[in-house]
């Protein structure tokens, strides 16, 4: 594992943090507030915030190890693209089963699903970008 892979670990954590907050926290926010009683109030949810740091750090560093195993000498821009599609159905998934076990609308969930998937495709250009000229 080189250089390349620690930045797009770093890069790719600082995206997907990034993303999820935007997603989570901002457009989905209102969404999440009207279902309050499903979820752990906002006091309380802070005092687990590390885990979520945690989640994404182990998250992030999976995903830049597949990237530099997998990278072709195909463009950065379209193998990115690709990736990160892939890592969203991977990662996007999960929302379809907690919706067979929590009582969320359709809505919120596929609102969740679109939104990781469109956070996954810009991890998978960031991580890709990073690994551009490693196998030009």
């Amino acid at each position: 594992m080189g250089k390349n892979f620690f930045i797009a670990w770093i890069v790719g954590f600082i995206v997907w943090m990034g993303g999820d907050f935007g997603v989570h926290g901002g457009w989905l926010a209102g969404e999440y507030r009207a279902l309050a009683s499903l979820y752990r109030p906002e006091t309380e949810q802070m005092q687990y915030m590390p885990w979520m740091l945690g989640a994404h750090v182990i998250m992030a560093g999976a995903v830049a190890w597949i990237y530099a195993r997998g990278q072709t000498a195909a463009p950065w821009m379209g193998q990115g693209a690709r990736f990160g599609i892939a890592a969203g159905l991977l990662t996007s998934a999960p929302y379809l089963t907690y919706y067979s076990i929590q009582p969320l609308p359709m809505g919120l969930v596929m609102s969740q699903f679109v939104g990781n998937l469109a956070v996954m495709v810009l991890v998978g250009l960031a991580t890709a970008f990073v690994h551009r000229n490693a196998r030009s």
